[in-house]
């Protein structure tokens, strides 16, 4: 957050009407002087879901969703925060504080929507394409593997004609350059040859990346188009063609079908496989949450990528030697990025699109979802011979090791199988992996857990609460209260800020977490009163309910040490429970 001026964070969620940006996905009701919706964040039938445009917060009341418009933005499209910024900042047109006083910026933006904008045009010449004379060898490819018009369209899958520059000639027409398009990776530009003794002058020239192949635009979470993927007919080589990266796309960056991820809420696993087709294949069969890798083995950029669309990634690749060398990879990158993972693991050396399209979704559904440390314990079990004492003895050493950090619990999964493929005891497995025996905590007395009681400052909390609701209000003297009415380490932080003209979006904002997020939007959403008048006597009541409990928490005290003081020390003390005492009258005065 620090990287962008507050001022200019201000100015930026002041332009974003939250109210706007949150219609684009959800549907909204005045009621009152807020907002309500259903939820986006969790499955309801009744709105809980409160938008405050004078405060530009939000608040669910079901699952605790709050914040500011950044925040939504965070959310809705996976962002984090410096991507949220850009994205709003992008929609506004507002130039990101950095590149202000950067003359080359308006240019290379210039630029960017130039490409994406050359790109989204030749997605849609290779669509229409598909679908006349010079595609029908490509829609006979694609129809051949059990592809249907509707998941066609809803990947906008296309055909590169099998002519020498039919694109670029197109694309010239609708006003892009040369440079352009070479920019994009969609022409390919030779330089001009002089003549020689052997050869006459060569000029230059210019002809399409993707000739006589199936297209797969592949497409950001935002939709743009970024790049394309061009599947060969019969056995032309390379198989696939991409696009190389170029300064609107780098394959290490995004997933296929990015943009299909970002519609599907409420995702519990994302199903990550290798090729184009197996993602369009899973979809066709019902399955959510499906993307590829671009050409590259699994990459730390995409990996935090996924985290956002779902909590979990499930590894769906291919059954042959590369695809299993190529989950044993993934998954030291999910385990790097902290990120849980499962295994798919499909029989015969299928791939995805060969497993659904032979046993049917519903097979699909049924495959055991292996836990990392299983699935590297059965690739072991195929590298040593078990039927040595040597290849027992390497194979459970090699194990180990996979389970050395393991909880008990999850370890006795595998020790039983452990023991039965190597012939060691339980004693000798544990004493290898680096644990004691199970049983021996388990015979450990267990004393029950302290049972806790409700705090016995819950109600001054919730006057200091009241109090910084009231605050939000804009409607109480500046000087009605000081920080030394908060006890609550957050709340005081919050009244200094409040006090010091922070809005209530960049102190919701800022927070370190949820659970604290969703404290601060619900206080400072919340209104306690209609009129001024009517927050005055509230806070005023606040005030005289803390300041009171202090003043006698400090007066019991010090009757309690009074006695034991002598001489000046005692004048002092008898002199402080004349003026508690007068100041606890004054409060029960002002009460009445």
């Amino acid at each position: 957050m620090a990287r962008f001026p507050s001022a200019w964070l201000d100015e930026l969620r002041s332009r974003a009407d939250l109210v706007q940006v949150v219609s684009g996905y959800v549907t909204l009701k005045k009621n009152g002087h807020r907002y309500w919706g259903l939820c986006p964040f969790h499955g309801e039938k009744t709105a809980s879901f409160s938008v405050d445009s004078e405060r530009q917060l939000y608040y669910c009341f079901g699952c605790k969703a709050s914040g500011s418009v950044i925040q939504f933005v965070m959310d809705m499209e996976r962002l984090e925060f410096p991507d949220a910024v850009k994205f709003l900042a992008d929609q506004l047109h507002m130039p990101l504080p950095q590149m202000e006083d950067d003359p080359d910026y308006q240019r290379r933006r210039s630029q960017r929507e130039r490409l994406l904008a050359a790109n989204k045009d030749a997605a849609r010449y290779f669509h229409q394409t598909l679908f006349t004379d010079a595609g029908k060898p490509m829609l006979d490819y694609l129809k051949g593997r059990g592809l249907t018009d509707s998941v066609i369209r809803k990947f906008g899958l296309g055909a590169a004609p099998n002519q020498w520059d039919a694109l670029t000639r197109h694309l010239t027409e609708l006003g892009y350059s040369q440079e352009e398009l070479r920019l994009c990776g969609l022409t390919v530009v030779k330089d001009a040859e002089s003549a020689t003794a052997d050869a006459p002058a060569r000029p230059r020239r210019a002809f399409d990346m993707f000739r006589n192949r199936a297209i797969f635009p592949i497409i950001d979470q935002y939709g743009n188009v970024l790049a394309f993927g061009g599947r060969a007919l019969g056995d032309a080589q390379p198989k696939y063609l991409n696009t190389s990266d170029t300064p609107v796309f780098n394959k290490r960056l995004g997933v296929y079908a990015a943009n299909l991820l970002r519609k599907e809420r409420h995702l519990e696993r994302v199903v990550l496989v290798e090729g184009y087709m197996d993602v369009v294949s899973l979809t066709q069969f019902g399955v959510t949450g499906v993307c590829a890798t671009l050409g590259t083995a699994l990459t730390s950029e995409q990996a935090k990528l996924l985290k956002r669309f779902a909590p979990r990634v499930y590894l769906s690749y291919d059954g042959d030697s590369a695809g299993q060398h190529a989950i044993l990879r993934g998954l030291d990158i999910l385990k790097a990025e902290d990120i849980p993972a499962r295994v798919l693991d499909f029989p015969d050396g299928l791939d995805p699109d060969e497993f659904i399209r032979r046993d049917g979704p519903e097979a699909f559904s049924r495959l055991p979802a292996l836990t990392p440390e299983t699935y590297r314990i059965r690739r072991l079990r195929e590298e040593h011979d078990l039927s040595t004492q040597e290849g027992r003895t390497e194979y459970a050493k090699a194990c180990a090791v996979i389970l050395r950090d393991l909880q008990p619990v999850e370890l006795e999964n595998h020790l039983q199988e452990l023991m039965v493929h190597t012939g060691f005891t339980r004693e000798v497995l544990l004493a290898q992996i680096g644990q004691t025996l199970p049983a021996a905590a388990a015979a450990a007395p267990r004393r029950p857990a302290p049972r806790t009681s409700p705090s016995a400052d819950a109600e001054d909390t919730r006057a200091e609460e009241l109090l910084i609701s009231l605050l939000a209000t804009g409607q109480l003297p500046a000087d009605i209260a000081t920080g030394e009415d908060f006890d609550d380490p957050l709340l005081k932080a919050l009244y200094n800020d409040l006090t010091a003209g922070r809005s209530p979006a960049s102190l919701a904002e800022e927070q370190p977490d949820e659970p604290s997020r969703a404290r601060v939007s619900r206080l400072l959403l919340t209104p306690p009163s209609e009129s001024t008048d009517q927050s005055i006597r509230m806070a005023q009541d606040c005030l005289n309910s803390l300041r009171r409990k202090r003043a006698q928490e400090k007066l019991k005290a010090l009757m309690l040490t009074i006695n034991s003081l002598s001489g000046e020390e005692k004048m002092a003390a008898m002199t402080e429970v004349q003026t508690l005492n007068a100041y606890l009258n004054r409060l029960k005065s002002a009460k009445g």
